[in-house]
């Protein structure tokens, strides 16, 4: 039993990661009707971002803030200017081919331009254990949970509780109302943008230290977020929260009690079984949809 929480606590620890990469995928699909396959390259450069500051001698409290800004500039604004409002007007099918040439080319920059060996990245959790009712935890896995559930309220917050977070809530729902109520609609999908950016930031933070600094840490987690999301719901964001940790801890067990060549196939099972019995994922509802 013990053997059991501790693979579920980890899990937890995990999935949170995957909920915030999903949750990117539910906020640009919500507020502008946008599939962004190269989210996981979106965590994995400022991930490479934060190891350049440390290199040059910033402390981690100045590199994630300035990765933070310039994940915005580039991964934000840069990303709806250049790749985004050009392609949108022609329909959903370019706009997912270029994502993916997009995932295809930042991993391959990287690999040439910068390394294709595994960086190792510092925790800002530290590297100690702890022993709680029999099960031994680490202050990373503490850590990256306890943050990322704090990102995820604070977003659900933000969105329910202020007037620009229920303005971005409109313009999810419907554009045209959102335009005639006085809404700036570009306005609020940029904002949507940039905070899709620092939710990559963040996980790039939270989950390096984990799987290394290298070029194609993003391939696995993009794919697990969207399925992540899928699974939880792709209209709801709650449900990116779910449908991560489902995953995680899914990884976890039948890495441990299958085999853990059958690890990475958890995500995509589990995806079939949802959208084979519940199409619109588990937290997820049917809605008509103008944009």
């Amino acid at each position: 039993m013990t053997d059991f929480l501790q693979l579920v606590f980890s899990g937890c620890a995990i999935g949170s990661v995957y909920a915030l990469a999903a949750l990117g995928f539910t906020l640009l699909w919500q507020a502008s009707g946008t599939l962004n396959f190269a989210i996981g390259e979106f965590v994995m450069l400022p991930a490479f971002a934060m190891l350049g500051f440390l290199a040059m001698g910033w402390p981690m409290a100045l590199a994630f803030p300035a990765t933070v800004l310039l994940s915005v500039l580039v991964l934000g604004w840069g990303f709806k200017r250049i790749v985004v409002d050009p392609l949108l007007r022609y329909g959903m099918m370019p706009l997912v081919v270029a994502t993916i040439g997009l995932s295809l080319m930042m991993r391959n920059g990287v690999r040439a331009g910068y390394s294709a060996q595994a960086h190792p990245f510092p925790s800002i959790f530290g590297e100690q254990v702890f022993a709680l009712a029999g099960v031994t935890v680490s202050a990373g896995d503490v850590g990256t949970l306890v943050v990322a559930l704090l990102i995820v309220l604070g977003l659900q917050t933000f969105l329910q509780k202020t007037v620009t977070g229920r303005a971005m809530q409109a313009v999810a729902q419907n554009t045209e109302s959102a335009t005639v109520l006085g809404i700036n609609v570009k306005r609020m999908v940029f904002y949507t943008f940039g905070i899709n950016a620092v939710l990559a930031a963040s996980a790039a933070l939270l989950v390096a230290p984990v799987y290394l600094a290298k070029f194609d840490m993003g391939m696995h987690l993009g794919l697990k977020a969207f399925l992540a999301a899928i699974i939880g719901g792709f209209n709801n964001s709650r449900g990116a929260l779910l449908g991560g940790l489902i995953v995680g801890i899914g990884e976890n067990l039948a890495g441990a009690y299958i085999s853990p060549a059958y690890k990475d196939a958890v995500a995509l099972v589990l995806f079939l079984v949802v959208i084979i019995f519940k199409p619109n994922g588990l937290l997820g509802k049917t809605e008509e949809r103008k944009v």
